[in-house]
C-alpha cells in the first residue's frame, strides 16, 4: 500500500471519471443475467438490481457534475443497495450466495479514493455485511467453520479493494507524469520558438548593422563638409540681410540632426563588446529609475517597486545595460506623458533553463499594438511620432551581449510590459548552443 490520505475524499479528476460507453452495457447484461437466476420472481430483487443498473450507468455523470461529492455518492448507493439485495436472495442475509455484490461499493471506492479512504470504505462495507450476524445467531448458531468462513470473505473484500487501488493509483500517477511531461514540452517548445525568434532576429539586426555601418561611413563625410560649408557661410553672412543667414542656420541645424542620427546608425552597427562583471542590478535600476525621474518635465509619473530579497549577482555590463534600462524607462515615461500614470518595476529571481533575474517594467500608458509587437525590436519600427526606431533595436542588442533576453507584451490593464531576463551565470560567447539555451 502506498500513497496517504491528505482529505477525507479524494476523488480522480473530472477528466477520468468514467464515460458512458459499451462496457457499461455489458455490465449492465450481467445483472439482467442476476436477476434471471433464482429467486427469479423476487420483485424486491429485480428493483434492486435494476437500481444498482441505474447507478452504474449514471455514476460517471454523476462525479463529472459533483467530482469531490459524486464518488461518496455512488459508494454510499451501492452499500445501502448491495445490503437491500442480500436482505431479498435468501433466508437468512449472511448466508446468501449474492454475498459478492459488495464487491462493487468496494472497487468503486478503490478506484476514485486514496488507500487509507479505500480502507475506511471496506470497512464500511464489512460492516453493513456483517450487521446481518445479529439476526442469524437469534436463529441459528454459527460455528467455527462459519465464523472462518466469514472472516475469509471479509478478507477478501480488502484484498480486492487494495489490489484495484494500487491499479487505480499506478494509472493516476502515471496520468499525472504524462501531464508534466507534456506542460514540459510545451514550454520547452515555446523556449525554442522564442530562441528561434531572436536568432532570426539577431541575424536581421547583424545583417541591417553591416548596411547601416557602409551608410554611415558614406554619409558622415559629405555632411562633414556641408556642415563646414555651412559655418563658413553663417559667418560671412552675419552682416548680410536676415533672410540668407536664415537659411544658412537652416543648414547648420539640419546638418547637426543628421549628425546625430548618422551616430545612432553607428552605435547600432558597431559590435557590441559586453564586459561582464557580477553586479547588483538593483542597485543599477534605482540609479536609472532616480536619473530618470529627475529629469522628466512631464506629467507626474508614480513609481511601483517590487523587488525580491537575496537576488543572485548578475554578470553585468553596467554602461551597456544602464544605456538600455535608460531607453525602456524614458520611453515608459514618454508613453504615459498625456496623463501621467504608473510604473511597476519588479525583479524576481527566475528559472528559462538556467537560473537567473527577472526584470518587468509595466506602465499604464496606450501599450503596443498587436501588429507592431512582433516587430518592435527591429530597426526603424517605432510608435512615437517623431524618431527613426533604433533604440529598441540597441536595447534589444545589448540584452543579447548579456546572454539574455526580452520581450514585450500588453498588461492585463493596458500600458506595456517589457520582461527581461538575465541569467546568474556566464555564458561563454564560443558555445552558441548554450547561449540559445540561456536565451
Amino acid at each position: 500500500m502506498d500513497g496517504s490520505c491528505v482529505s477525507p475524499v479524494s476523488p480522480i479528476p473530472e477528466a477520468e471519471a468514467r464515460h458512458f460507453d459499451w462496457l457499461d452495457v455489458v455490465w449492465f447484461v450481467f445483472l439482467i443475467g442476476l436477476a434471471a437466476l433464482p429467486p427469479r420472481w423476487e420483485w424486491h430483487k429485480q428493483l434492486t438490481l435494476l437500481a444498482i443498473g441505474i447507478v452504474q450507468l449514471l455514476e460517471g455523470q454523476l462525479i463529472r457534475r459533483l467530482p469531490r461529492r459524486g464518488p461518496v455518492y455512488a459508494v454510499v448507493l451501492k452499500i445501502v443497495l448491495a445490503t437491500v439485495l442480500i436482505d431479498h436472495t435468501g433466508e437468512v442475509g449472511i448466508n446468501s450466495s449474492y454475498y459478492p455484490i459488495y464487491y462493487l461499493p468496494v472497487v468503486t471506492a478503490a478506484l476514485y479514493f486514496t488507500p487509507w479512504v479505500t480502507l475506511l470504505w471496506t470497512l464500511i462495507t464489512s460492516a453493513a455485511y456483517c450487521s446481518y450476524l445479529y439476526p442469524a445467531l437469534q436463529e441459528y448458531d454459527i460455528d467455527d467453520a462459519g465464523f472462518a468462513q466469514l472472516v475469509l470473505r471479509i478478507m477478501f473484500f480488502f484484498m480486492a479493494g487494495m489490489l484495484v487501488n494500487r491499479f487505480a493509483q499506478d494509472s493516476r500517477r502515471k496520468t499525472r507524469q504524462y501531464q508534466d511531461l507534456a506542460e514540459q514540452l510545451a514550454e520547452t517548445n515555446l523556449q525554442l520558438e522564442r530562441a528561434q525568434a531572436e536568432a532570426r532576429r539577431s541575424e536581421r539586426l547583424a545583417a541591417l548593422g553591416q548596411l547601416s555601418a557602409g551608410l554611415a561611413h558614406e554619409i558622415r563625410n559629405p555632411l562633414g563638409v556641408i556642415k563646414g560649408s555651412a559655418e563658413m557661410l553663417t559667418q560671412k553672412l552675419e552682416k548680410s540681410e536676415e533672410l540668407p543667414r536664415e537659411l544658412a542656420g537652416y543648414i547648420l541645424t539640419e546638418v547637426n540632426r543628421l549628425s546625430v542620427l548618422v551616430t545612432q546608425f553607428l552605435n547600432f552597427a558597431r559590435p557590441l563588446h559586453a564586459d561582464l562583471h557580477p553586479a547588483n542590478l538593483t542597485v543599477l535600476l534605482d540609479r536609472v529609475l532616480k536619473y530618470v525621474a529627475d529629469h522628466w518635465t512631464g506629467q507626474p509619473v508614480q513609481v511601483e517597486r517590487h523587488y525580491a530579497t537575496n537576488l543572485p549577482p548578475v554578470p553585468l555590463d553596467e554602461s551597456l545595460l544602464e544605456q538600455a534600462l535608460l531607453n525602456l524607462v524614458q520611453n515608459a515615461y514618454e508613453a504615459m506623458d498625456e496623463r501621467g500614470g504608473t510604473l511597476r518595476v519588479g525583479l524576481c529571481p527566475a528559472l528559462q533553463n538556467i537560473p537567473g533575474v527577472e526584470l518587468r517594467l509595466s506602465d499604464t500608458g496606450p501599450g503596443v499594438p498587436d501588429a507592431l509587437r512582433e516587430e518592435i525590436f527591429n530597426p526603424f519600427v517605432t510608435t512615437k511620432k517623431t524618431g527613426v526606431g533604433l533604440g529598441l533595436s540597441i536595447v534589444s542588442k545589448i540584452i543579447d551581449g548579456h546572454h539574455g533576453s526580452i520581450r514585450v507584451e500588453n498588461g492585463p490593464h493596458g500600458g506595456a510590459c517589457f520582461t527581461l531576463f538575465f541569467p546568474a551565470e556566464e555564458v561563454s560567447e564560443s558555445d552558441p548552443v548554450a547561449e540559445i539555451a540561456a536565451r
